[in-house]
């Protein structure tokens, strides 16, 4: 099953854009985008129902915004598809924080190692 997605060009959804380019400024982000993308290609995610999450997001935080945190348009995405996420039924709130819990309990670059040197073959 494979479901087009138009994304915003312009709006509270837009991503961020450079020259026409989607713009990452953290792994992560790039990260949290592909799995929308991917689960919306499965049909586990509706898009439309994303979407109307991610528009409340971003209202929420221009409403209120956390105090000592610098706005961030993924950061939005992101909760928007644990939102929806759960609302759909693909995870539970336990499920959720569970997981959470248990990636941020894990020491920083805990799956990056970068300073080991790999040998040639």
């Amino acid at each position: 099953m494979s479901v087009s997605v138009e994304l915003d060009l312009d709006g509270p959804a837009a991503p961020p854009r450079s020259n026409g380019e989607l713009v990452f400024a953290e792994p992560w982000e790039s990260r949290t985008f592909g799995m929308a993308m991917a689960l919306t290609d499965a049909g586990l995610l509706d898009w439309k129902d994303f979407r109307d999450a991610l528009i409340a997001r971003i209202k929420q935080w221009e409403a209120d915004p956390p105090e000592g945190e610098c706005w961030n348009y993924y950061r939005c995405w992101q909760l928007a598809l644990e939102d929806s996420l759960v609302a759909s039924g693909v995870v539970t709130e336990t499920g959720l924080s569970d997981r959470s819990a248990e990636l941020a309990a894990r020491p920083v670059g805990y799956d990056h190692d970068h300073t080991a040197t790999r040998k040639r073959r």
